[in-house]
């Protein structure tokens, strides 16, 4: 116990540290005023750690609450309806993903795609025109788009609604497990803390990954198949998690359970993006496709120094260098997946971290805010480690009709029961 109290103490003041750090370096607005609240939110966990040792759950409560939800509703107060872009970065009460998302709701309803046409813009392209996701994020800037400027209606508070209900969702699908203290130290650390304040949209893909997987470990491939879809049209990132959620649904279930994730897998994507497609595939193919890779009229800004990115920035063999690690990596995570397929919810979610962590190391442009995927799956992986992870050893009974249900509450393994959530 001792230990374990000197790791929780250890954790809040270091983390206290980054954000006290952050408040006084950082040129973001978002960031300092994040900084702030979270520098006093870690250090009164810290302060409660030592004075009630016996209830290591508090502590935890009062660095989320004050790392996350009282900085983030200080900054969208502050938020000026009229406030667009202002003197680049000093000023801003959020990130530009913010901004991006409601424009792309707004051009959504006006002209049937989320992309800005950039030939109407009657100027060279700028990194900020561009929505580098798919449509279905579009959804989180909705309420802004309908209901017009208001705290409320900023596209954070509903990434952070978002996200959750897809996290209680899936708790909620694994039969209510118990949740240890060390994951949600994952939850309330300040990389999660300070995305969900300033920005927000990779913990909601985070949070459809984790949904999805518990999904496909409760066999439910349809409805899994369909969570894979949306959280891959909102961003391509979340293909990788798709690909290890497939082969877990594949190495788990069995039966006819591959065929009814891939199915609905491809049904609902086509429901999502074929409109939009249609109703401009250039604008599509600019923002979603070329501009990420580097391929479109502006260059994407992510160069966070990061292995990847120091090795490419050494020249042509440089860069054909990191794309061969790259690539070494994911034959790497590949083999892994093909010997020792994930057969539980918490391999699926270490499987993930570990390939979207190499990913972002590795990758020639890439920002140091992504390396949350790897962070929280890690805590999602930690959350669901447990004698009744309802991970699913082939058996015959994981036939034909797994879309049936089967349950595996503590000790029982593998035994089929009735499901609850379809």
């Amino acid at each position: 116990m001792r230990a374990a109290l000197r790791l929780d103490l250890l954790i809040y003041v270091g983390c206290a540290v980054v954000a006290g750090v952050t408040a006084v370096t950082s040129e973001f607005y978002g960031y300092r005023v994040w900084g702030n609240f979270a520098t006093v939110a870690y250090l009164a966990a810290a302060v409660l750690t030592l004075q009630a040792p016996t209830r290591r759950k508090i502590p935890v409560v009062v660095a989320g609450a004050g790392a996350i939800l009282v900085p983030l509703l200080f900054l969208v107060f502050k938020r000026s309806p009229s406030f667009t872009w202002g003197p680049w970065p000093w000023s801003f009460p959020a990130q530009p993903e913010v901004w991006v998302v409601e424009r792309a709701a707004r051009n959504l309803f006006a002209h049937g795609t989320p992309y800005t046409d950039l030939a109407t813009l009657g100027r060279a392209a700028h990194p900020d025109d561009y929505t580098p996701y798919g449509p279905a994020m579009s959804v989180f800037g909705m309420p802004r788009a309908l209901f017009g400027d208001h705290p409320l209606t900023d596209a954070r508070v509903m990434f952070l609604l978002g996200s959750a209900a897809a996290l209680w969702a899936a708790w909620h699908v694994l039969r209510r497990p118990h949740i240890p203290v060390r994951a949600m130290h994952l939850v309330a650390n300040p990389l999660t803390a300070l995305t969900l304040c300033v920005a927000g949209d990779d913990i909601a893909v985070i949070a459809l990954i984790v949904l999805a997987g518990a999904l496909a470990y409760r066999v439910r491939p349809v409805w899994s198949g369909a969570v894979c879809a949306v959280m891959v049209a909102m961003k391509l990132t979340a293909l990788p998690a798709t690909a290890v959620i497939g082969i877990g649904v594949l190495a788990a279930c069995g039966g006819r359970a591959p065929a009814r994730f891939l199915g609905t897998l491809v049904g609902v994507s086509a429901l999502i993006t074929v409109p939009v497609l249609a109703a401009d595939p250039a604008a599509f193919v600019e923002h979603v496709l070329k501009f990420p890779i580097g391929l479109g009229q502006a260059s994407s800004p992510a160069s966070s120094p990061l292995p990847g990115h120091l090795i490419a920035g050494l020249g042509p063999v440089g860069h054909t260098v990191a794309l061969v690690l790259l690539g070494l990596a994911a034959v790497a995570i590949t083999g892994w997946l093909i010997v020792r397929p994930p057969l539980s919810m918490a391999d699926a979610m270490t499987r993930v971290a570990v390939g979207l962590g190499a990913a972002i190391v590795l990758a020639p442009a890439t920002r140091w805010g992504y390396l949350v995927y790897p962070v929280a799956l890690l805590g999602a992986a930690l959350a669901f480690a447990r004698p009744a992870d309802p991970g699913l050893a082939p058996t015959p009974d994981t036939g034909p009709d797994v879309e049936a249900g089967l349950s595996t509450g503590p000790g029982v393994g593998t035994t089929p029961q009735p499901s609850g959530l379809r």
